[in-house]
């Protein structure tokens, strides 16, 4: 396919390489926020994302991904120590019901691959069960915008980003993850925004309304 992006095979996989090198750190200051109890990880959410960044790192590699495998592998790191730290600092419980049907869905596209040896219905699934499970991430940075740490989120964009570069031509297959990601972690740090600006407004009414 034609190249969206001029980088040689070598560029790519430098780029690839920086990708994951930022998703780890990435996850540094968030690790550093959780210790001190600032960041309080939705459990259901990393739980769920460890399952799913998972299937998607199989599913990326049985379609031949090469320079995004790099990235795809860090954010299975990451999810899965993030998981393990929200077992005694996050929030929420593990597996409500609704989370329940996720993990089912999640063994669902196992089956399925199995039987189509078609990769990309499992990624499709993948990254559609995995926005699902961000919501519950995204709804918390709104309502509770301190409980996030927002360059974590800012950063993992710029790594998303590069992950989108490093695949070198339109192929939507190995494309669908980072921009998934993209998207995910623009949408959190967007809440987080949001939910800060949300606050302070809402602190600044009795003032207002005194002064009136």
């Amino acid at each position: 396919m034609q190249a969206f992006f001029y980088l040689d095979a070598d560029a790519q996989r430098m780029v690839g390489m920086l990708s994951a090198a930022l998703s780890i750190v990435a996850y540094l200051p968030y690790i550093r926020d959780i210790l001190r109890g600032k960041t309080h990880p939705q459990r259901a959410s990393w739980l769920i994302w460890t399952l799913l960044s998972s299937l998607a790192l199989a599913a990326q590699y049985a379609e031949g991904a090469t320079t995004t495998l790099w990235f795809a592998g860090a954010q299975v790191a990451g999810t899965v120590t993030v998981f393990l730290m929200s077992i005694t600092h996050g929030k929420g419980v593990f597996l409500t019901r609704p989370d329940e049907r996720v993990v089912w869905l999640a063994i669902i596209g196992l089956v399925v691959w199995y039987f189509t040896e078609n990769a990309a219905y499992t990624l499709a699934l993948t990254i559609t069960i995995s926005l699902l499970g961000g919501s519950l991430t995204v709804i918390k940075a709104f309502c509770r915008p301190t409980s996030e740490t927002l360059v974590k989120w800012g950063i993992s964009i710029i790594a998303s980003s590069l992950a989108i570069l490093s695949v070198g031509q339109v192929d939507w297959l190995l494309l669908a993850y980072p921009l998934y990601l993209f998207t995910l972690n623009t949408m959190i740090v967007s809440a987080i925004l949001s939910g800060r600006v949300a606050a302070a407004r809402s602190s600044a009414l009795p003032y207002s309304r005194h002064l009136a």
